[in-house]
């Protein structure tokens, strides 16, 4: 009888119709964004800690359809009820690991595809911060 009965229980979980709330099924709405399974395949989110990570929620949740976001550091702060240091520490991690680009007071959230070779620089000398930071980290060596 428990045999069975744990058989049963193991089919409930496998099963993709089975719904623990189905009362509040998920239906998508008309301003839905979606996450890119890539963050977690390979291995994004690992990277992050969790202040880089609700940074990145943020960032994906309010930027538009090319990635841009216009909030303000205080009023992000403010959203994710971080302090200024550690908002800067976040956005540098997330600069870091390509997640997102940041100059001052704009942020683009950054393809996950590979980085295509840019055959010219930026215009008027203008580099990402990720390469800012690669440069910096060359001369201390």
């Amino acid at each position: 009888m428990a045999a069975r009965h744990l058989q049963q229980l193991g089919n409930d979980i496998i099963n993709p119709q089975h719904l623990i709330c189905p009362q509040r099924i998920r239906k998508i709405p008309r301003t839905f964004i979606w996450l890119d399974h890539r963050l977690v395949r390979d291995h994004y989110l690992e990277q992050l800690s969790h202040p880089a990570a609700a940074l990145y929620l943020f960032l994906v949740t309010v930027a538009d359809a090319q990635g841009l976001s216009y909030y303000s550091d205080p009023a992000t702060s403010q959203r994710l009820s971080m302090d200024a240091n550690t908002l800067t520490q976040a956005q540098q991690e997330l600069v870091r690991i390509g997640l997102i680009a940041y100059q001052k007071p704009l942020y683009q959230v950054l393809a996950l595809d590979p980085p295509i070779k840019a055959t010219s620089s930026y215009p008027e000398g203008l580099q990402c911060l990720a390469q800012i930071f690669k440069q910096i980290g060359e001369g201390a060596s």
